[in-house]
């Protein structure tokens, strides 16, 4: 007996019915993926060239981090906080010294662990630094993103992200991005963190002059501040570093990971840091039901044995070089820069060329899914499974919809 084909317009006349909308997806239907391919619900095949901003860095259902999911699925998923399990200190012990920080505090969303390293900045400064209560300010940056709480969105600069949804918490002060002496004259004796994007992924894979993050591990020296970096997009591979901050030889003093900590298969995150700003945390001052689950344990820790042992963020750097090869070579009237570091760039349009949205959905007919960002910039992360024949294909069909 034959199976009726899929009704694509039933599935999409479902979302737009019973979801929020607070998504723009193109519209392809996907069931299924594998390394850098995936396929819609009518059998076409489609190079991910988004890999979930970067969370399928390791590639679509990855063998080995599929079967440890699974295997400790049968076994035990979650005991929350409250009991410890057999995963957590293995799982702590490889992740701090892969990384170099003497501690790590698990949550699930990279926004959640944002908003840890917000509050281990401030009470650090109440508790360390001697700032006065309710006095704590962090430095962020102009087209920033951290995330989506009410906390992070106040202190955006993108007027989507944060219209009607005030008021806003106080304590955050935003500067230019890249702009290190900008940083220099907004420091006071209030200030506890400057927190920071090695490079912004949502805003175009815009990459800050060089020597910015060595000024500002400086900045935050003289003045005894915390240097904080959300490494969620860039880190883990996808600069050519495991870190991009790795890039300039400069030391947070705590990091934010996700998304490819679980290689795509289930909400992990971290903040890490040393001693001195961890044991600001004591029983009940942070938590998470899921935070840190043996679930997550298991998954990150294969997560991050793939990135290591297939090298891939070497991968990353080497076949990056190819890509930015072919980007710098890519003549077309329609795009105004690219900017490219590791497996990551952003090809920024003329806004005369009608948006990015219509260059997106034309290589979606092609067979290559990417995403727009910021209205007039394609942004492409592919998985970094990615060959280097895989990369002149979508190129090639990238410069044909662009010329």
């Amino acid at each position: 007996m034959r199976t009726a084909p899929p009704d694509v317009r039933a599935l999409l006349d479902l979302e737009a019915a019973f979801s929020a909308h607070n998504y723009h997806p193109l519209d392809v239907v996907l069931e299924k993926g594998e390394g850098v391919w995936v396929w819609d619900v009518e059998g076409r095949r489609y190079m991910d060239l988004l890999s979930a901003y970067g969370a399928v860095n390791q590639g679509h259902n990855h063998p080995r981090i599929v079967e440890a999911l699974i295997s400790q699925a049968r076994r035990l998923a979650l005991t929350s906080r409250a009991f410890r399990n057999d995963r957590f200190g293995p799982f702590c012990r490889k992740v701090t010294g892969l990384l170099g920080y003497g501690k790590v505090l698990m949550m699930n969303s990279g926004a959640e662990a944002v908003e840890t390293a917000i509050k281990a900045a401030r009470r650090w400064g109440y508790r360390k630094k001697g700032v006065p209560g309710d006095r704590a300010e962090i430095l962020v940056f102009e087209n920033n993103f951290h995330g989506r709480t009410t906390t992070i969105v106040g202190f955006s600069t993108d007027p989507g992200t944060r219209a009607d949804f005030g008021p806003f918490a106080p304590g955050f002060r935003t500067l230019p991005f890249g702009d290190a002496d900008a940083v220099a004259r907004a420091m006071t004796p209030n200030v506890v963190g400057v927190l920071v994007e090695p490079i912004q992924g949502e805003a175009g894979v815009i990459v800050p002059p060089r020597g910015f993050l060595r000024r500002l591990r400086e900045i935050c020296d003289e003045h005894r501040a915390l240097l904080l970096m959300d490494e969620i997009q860039s880190g883990l591979g996808r600069t050519g570093k495991l870190l991009a901050q790795e890039r300039e030889q400069v030391r947070a003093d705590g990091v934010i990971i996700g998304k490819a900590l679980s290689g795509g298969l289930y909400p992990v995150s971290a903040f890490l840091a040393d001693d001195e700003v961890m044991d600001v945390f004591g029983p009940g001052s942070h938590g998470s039901t899921y935070g840190g689950n043996p679930l997550a344990c298991a998954v990150a820790e294969a997560a991050l044995d793939v990135l290591v042992e297939e090298r891939l963020p070497e991968r990353a750097q080497e076949l990056g070089e190819h890509l930015q090869a072919r980007l710098s070579a890519l003549r077309s009237p329609r795009v105004r820069e690219t900017r490219v570091v590791g497996l990551w760039a952003g090809i920024e349009l003329d806004p005369a060329a009608g948006g990015a949205r219509r260059y997106t959905e034309a290589l979606r007919g092609k067979g290559f899914l990417c995403k727009e960002t910021h209205t007039h910039t394609i942004r492409l992360a592919p998985p970094l499974v990615i060959s280097r024949a895989e990369i002149d294909a979508a190129l090639d069909a990238l410069a044909a919809v662009l010329a």
